[in-house]
């Protein structure tokens, strides 16, 4: 049987590797290059839940493919919530995973392990047949006072999920860490709603 393709909004390919590896073989996953989609969809809006949208209804309405876009926060408590919807640029470049690092144990420089609580969400908006749904996943855990593993990315490296054994996202498997991840969770969600269609 054919798998049924649909396409997710993004050109991460850790995104996306991780994405495939989730939600296995029942979907052929296309990216943004896949559809010939070069250019830099807009991240404007000022919620994690707005940005989602925003690139899934691009895609929509200017390639005509059911699609499904994420965006994801790291909120940290003593930051007042920050970096949140600023997570992929808050060391002022881009998609520069050392530098948000780094800025975030530098303003956490002074802050005791216990007050340290943090959480990942994601938040999934599917546009699909005309109909848009949004989907989440939330876990929560701590910012450690340096980085731990080499795998994973963005700021898998300083957090240390309550859930498990200790260890941060960056020393988990791929597997491992989606078993509990916010975006294992969400695209858990949104998997058993295609399900269900």
């Amino acid at each position: 049987m054919e798998k049924k393709k649909i396409v997710f909004a993004t050109n991460n390919a850790h995104k996306l590797e991780e994405l495939r590896q989730i939600m296995g073989d029942r979907y052929q996953v296309l990216s943004l290059a896949d559809i010939d989609c070069h250019e830099d969809i807009p991240e404007t809006a000022d919620t994690i839940e707005g940005n989602a949208r925003l690139k899934a209804e691009y895609i929509k309405t200017h390639y005509g493919y059911d699609c499904f876009s994420d965006d994801t926060g790291l909120e940290i408590d003593a930051l007042g919530g920050e970096p949140g919807v600023m997570s992929a640029r808050y060391g002022g470049v881009a998609h520069d995973s050392e530098r948000n690092i780094d800025k975030v144990l530098r303003l956490m420089a002074d802050v005791p392990m216990e007050q340290r609580t943090a959480h990942f969400r994601t938040a999934i908006c599917l546009i699909r047949d005309g109909e848009e749904r949004l989907f989440e996943g939330r876990v929560d855990g701590h910012i450690l006072m340096e980085r731990h593993g080499t795998g994973g990315f963005g700021y898998d490296s300083i957090f240390q999920p309550n859930e498990g054994d200790g260890r941060t996202f960056a020393q988990m498997t791929g597997e491992e860490k989606n078993a509990i991840s916010h975006r294992g969770r969400a695209v858990a969600a949104l998997t058993t709603y295609l399900a269900s269609l």
